[in-house]
């Protein structure tokens, strides 16, 4: 590796800036919030009222969608309970 002094190297061999990748990291750490702006959007799509839980059947049914938007709506859903479940 060469000395570079006006940067670092990254695993992929690039030399990036000091601080680069700033924005990039905090992205990243929220990115729930950021996927989860429009509250109870998939209960209104799915016609399950807001107080109740989606039943895992009609979770599944909206993961194979033809509604892109829901189809997107229920795989995040689906990532969001897994997450969940990990952290107990």
């Amino acid at each position: 590796m060469p000395d570079v002094s006006y940067g670092e190297w990254c695993s992929s061999g690039v030399v990036q800036q000091p601080g680069a990748g700033h924005k990039e990291d905090l992205m990243a750490k929220n990115w729930i919030a950021g996927a989860t702006k429009d509250k109870g959007v998939l209960h209104r799509h799915l016609g399950v009222p807001a107080g109740e839980k989606i039943p895992a059947s009609t979770l599944a049914k909206a993961t194979r969608s033809s509604n892109p938007t829901i189809r997107k709506e229920a795989n995040l859903a689906k990532t969001l309970k897994s997450l969940h479940r990990k952290a107990r």
